[in-house]
């Protein structure tokens, strides 16, 4: 029994068990379009999708589905989006103001909390933030659905509300089949989506440093610094690229004006590592671009927010590391501070797993259709950091490879170093320790 309770587990199940539920609710009737009820493959999908907060999709989202549908999938990726650990901390924070101990290493292991003492904070920014985005995104796009879009005050209040939450959470679900390409030219759409999405990817650990020292920024956390830098130097060079890879292309930004191409390639830039909303028809980029997206999608977002991927935080770690290494430093130095040895392992660790998950995940594909290798790639890597864009052959695969798109998907929300703890027995310190020898490396 303890071995089930184990925190890691905890996480592990609470996932598996809202997905269970989802899937049963978008079986019933009254949550299809046609009131027949949906297939129970396809309701799996939609749902492990959204509390995954991906995005991916096997119907489209604003037909097939009834308004009660629409719903049931939004609290579906508002739930994978905001954590479950995290809001049963909350909840012990209303019902007794002090969270038991296994709740709070629960929330812990979900939210990557710096320690236990920052559960309750955390958790607290987390609720914050989420309901004072997604207020203030939905109150924008209705008045600009309504106004500038001519839609009747119903219609655009939901739409709104679907959209700012699916940003906020990264989920990248729309109730449009064409996402928001119908809004390419819309600043006023795009922004406060843009701008949710970026929120809700940085990581709720770093909302709360900010908070506590947005204007000292000397004392940030070093976790802080480095994925901060390394979210500005990713988003800067995905928006030159895709507007150096685009700026011709006739199917995707070649029709737009220049204003329009630069908004599209930075909102593009940071869709590719966090929401998987698209502006254009993905299915039209250049290959380079699409390598690019390879790249961006891998990387993802912020450590515990709502965006996937290996994180920012890993990548530059390991980017610092290799530098040391260079230079012949023992020591992993960023801003005046020492990386820690097991920080450089877990990093490694990540990006281990992760890669070893996208190569089998793109040979079992590769097996199981007939897909040409880029789109394969495409498709795997973007289950995988819940980045949830496509290039438009995921409702044509068949049954056994959407399995092994969910599997990703799966593994990429609840995080590879929560997935490989949940599989083994707790951490425990070994009494002993081997001679130590070094074998030729490189």
């Amino acid at each position: 029994m303890k071995a089930i309770l184990h925190p890691a587990r905890a996480v592990t199940l609470a996932f598996l068990s809202v997905i269970l539920l989802g899937t049963i609710v978008l079986m019933l009737p009254a949550a299809h379009a046609g009131g027949s009820g949906a297939p129970p493959m396809v309701a799996f999908f939609t749902a492990v999708s959204a509390v995954c907060v991906t995005g991916m999709v096997t119907v489209d989202t604003g037909t097939y589905w009834s308004t009660f549908g629409q719903a049931t999938i939004m609290v579906l990726f508002q739930m994978g989006g905001f954590g479950m650990m995290t809001a049963a901390t909350l909840l012990g924070l209303m019902v007794n103001r002090s969270p038991r101990l296994r709740t709070r290493l629960m929330t812990q292991t979900e939210t990557r909390s710096l320690g236990l003492g920052d559960v309750r904070s955390v958790a607290k920014v987390v609720l914050a933030m989420t309901l004072l985005c997604q207020c203030v995104i939905a109150a924008l796009l209705c008045l600009r659905l309504r106004f500038g879009h001519g839609l009747d005050w119903q219609e655009a209040a939901w739409s709104g509300l679907f959209h700012a939450v699916s940003a906020f959470n990264n989920a990248g679900f729309s109730i449009h089949a064409d996402s928001l390409t119908r809004y390419a030219g819309d600043a006023l759409i795009l922004v406060p989506i843009l701008l949710g999405f970026l929120v809700g990817g940085i990581g709720f650990p770093i909302l709360h440093d900010l908070r506590l020292r947005l204007r000292d920024p000397r004392h940030w956390s070093l976790h802080t610094k480095l994925t901060l830098a390394g979210t500005l130097v990713l988003l800067v060079g995905g928006f030159f690229g895709i507007l150096l890879f685009e700026w011709d292309n006739a199917n995707t930004l070649g029709p737009l004006a220049v204003g329009e191409k630069l908004l599209n390639s930075f909102f593009m830039s940071a869709a590719a590592r966090t929401s998987g909303f698209n502006t254009v028809d993905i299915a039209a980029l250049t290959q380079e671009t699409w390598a690019l997206h390879y790249f961006l999608m891998f990387i993802g977002g912020g450590s515990a927010s709502t965006a996937g991927g290996v994180k920012v935080a890993t990548v530059v770690v390991l980017f610092l590391l290799v530098v040391a290494e260079a230079k012949g430093h023992s020591d992993t130095e960023a801003f005046g501070r020492r990386v820690g040895a097991s920080a450089q392992r877990q990093a490694i660790t990540v990006l281990v797993i992760g890669s070893v998950l996208v190569v089998l995940g793109t040979l079992t594909l590769l097996r199981l259709t007939d897909f040409p290798t880029d789109q394969v790639i495409f498709e795997v890597i973007a289950a995988f950091s819940t980045a949830g864009l496509s290039t438009g052959i995921t409702a044509q695969l068949p049954v056994a490879a959407q399995l092994v798109l969910l599997l990703l998907m799966f593994f990429g929300r609840v995080g590879t170093i929560t997935l490989a703890t949940s599989l083994v027995m707790g951490a425990r310190r070994m009494p002993y320790r081997y001679p130590e020898e070094h074998p030729i490396v490189g």
